[in-house]
């Protein structure tokens, strides 16, 4: 359990950052200085949908002396549409957001289950989402809030159907026993006070702990009009349109006395948002990549003895069909190919390259278009061998020590361009071959720079 003192006063538990792609104004290294610059001794990350600054918010966080506590705002489907009741309704009745928070390792990795399964199980044109029974059995080690006025309790009450929110909040009290807390949020909006008794009655009859959140989008009030052209720019609509997503001043990043002041009439909600600090004990730290292990090698020895005898057949039938570069002997290409493996094998990188040529040269078998090689990758001759590239190095004079240093330690980094229209046949490939849990793809966002911003704020 973490050591926060207990006078503390509030810790905030719904913060969005900027991970909340088009929807938070908040980078992560702006949370760390308001945090510091209020003396908060925690803060929560619950991003919607997504754990993408999971990591980067963990460390910039406790690198500030505070302590991280990682979540998610997951959008989860009841399945209890009202038309099923005799009712009108729409699909978006029987949807609302969980925040989860991880208080163990296990809870992080329920997370990163569940966040995974709704982004997979989504169908394209629908809005992410999870279905509740999915829940079931990811609950461990998992603390959750019940959402505010976006969450299924409060939808259901604004709908007009409290059996329905009763009975939302029985079921999740049952996959989450002693870890559901209601969650209470006060931004100004009517709806938040019209059915905040609603919402203490239920908290009461079913004797469930109250939470107080201020669920932050950007740093401060003079952000709130940047704001909102962030949000008309991710929905595509005018600043003057009456009918879109609009949030309030409210909405910003308040502080510990602020969200005092806020609840002094509900302390005990105040008080519950450290008790849930305490509880989370556990934060994801970076650690050394895990080096790709070749299937047909069991050891290093053996992958590093693999490649040799690989690579010196790939160079033989390399020279006797293009040629020598002018010249050079075929003694010299030897000798760069001997340096090379050693290189390779002493930084423990045979498995990386003998995977890399496997998935390409199954890629050109199967006609697959494949690009003959860019970046600092073309400066290996053992690339060239294995037909990883095209490019023979020594005949373009490229220096293998820009791929490969000893003296600069860094992961190998091939650059390789597949067909667009067939580059999921080799994904595919890899993930059958190498095994799903060992295969990831990497996302690259994209940020809102200056003439971006007044491109996107015109248009």
């Amino acid at each position: 359990m973490a050591a926060i003192p207990g006078d503390v006063g509030f810790v905030h538990l719904h913060v969005h950052s900027s991970c909340s792609l088009l929807e938070s104004s908040l980078p992560i290294s702006t949370l760390a200085k308001l945090s510091l610059a209020d003396g908060m001794p925690a803060i929560a990350i619950t991003d919607t949908n997504n754990l993408f600054g999971a990591l980067e918010f963990s460390e910039k966080i406790s690198g500030a002396g505070i302590q991280p506590i990682i979540g998610v705002q997951l959008c989860i489907d009841f399945d209890d549409r009202p038309q099923a009741r005799g009712r009108p309704g729409g699909m978006s009745e029987a949807r609302g957001n969980l925040v989860l928070l991880a208080a163990t390792e296990e809870g992080y990795q329920n997370l990163l289950h569940l966040s995974s399964y709704a982004f997979l199980h989504t169908q394209t044109a629908d809005m992410i989402h999870l279905p509740v029974a999915e829940l079931e059995g990811y609950t461990t080690g998992v603390i959750a809030l019940t959402g505010g006025p976006g969450g299924p309790i409060d939808q259901a009450l604004q709908a007009g159907l409290p059996d329905v929110a009763r009975e939302r909040l029985i079921r999740l009290a049952k996959m989450l026993p002693d870890r559901l807390y209601v969650e209470l949020q006060r931004h100004g909006l009517a709806e938040e006070r019209r059915i905040e008794p609603y919402v203490l009655d239920l908290a009461d009859e079913l004797a469930l702990p109250l939470v107080a959140t201020g669920e932050a989008f950007f740093p401060g009030e003079e952000d709130y009009e940047a704001h909102d052209a962030l949000l008309c720019i991710s929905e595509g609509r005018m600043v003057s349109d009456d009918e879109r997503r609009k949030l309030t001043s409210e909405h910003r990043f308040k502080s510990r006395a602020e969200m005092r002041s806020l609840f002094q009439d509900i302390p005990e909600a105040i008080e519950n948002t450290v008790e849930i600090a305490m509880r989370c004990s556990w934060r994801p730290h970076t650690r050394k990549p895990i080096l790709p292990r070749f299937v047909a090698a069991d050891d290093d020895q053996a992958e590093g003895a693999a490649l040799r005898k690989m690579a010196l057949a790939g160079l033989e039938k390399r020279l006797a069909m293009q040629g020598l570069a002018p010249g050079l002997s075929e003694e010299t290409y030897r000798k760069r190919l001997d340096f090379e493996l050693s290189v390779i094998e002493g930084m423990k990188f045979p498995g990386y390259f003998l995977i890399v040529a496997d998935f390409i040269q199954w890629a050109k078998a199967e006609r697959i278009p494949v690009g003959p090689g860019r970046g600092s990758g073309a400066g290996s001759l053992v690339a060239y061998s294995l037909t990883i590239t095209d490019l023979d190095p020594l005949r373009f004079g490229l220096l293998f020590e820009r791929f490969l240093n000893p003296e600069r330690v860094s992961m190998p980094d091939f650059d390789i361009d597949f067909c667009q229209e067939r580059r999921d046949e080799v994904i595919a490939y890899v993930r059958d071959r190498y095994g799903i849990d060992r295969v990831a793809q990497i996302i690259t966002f994209g940020s809102l720079l200056a003439r971006g911003v007044m491109r996107d704020v015109g248009r």
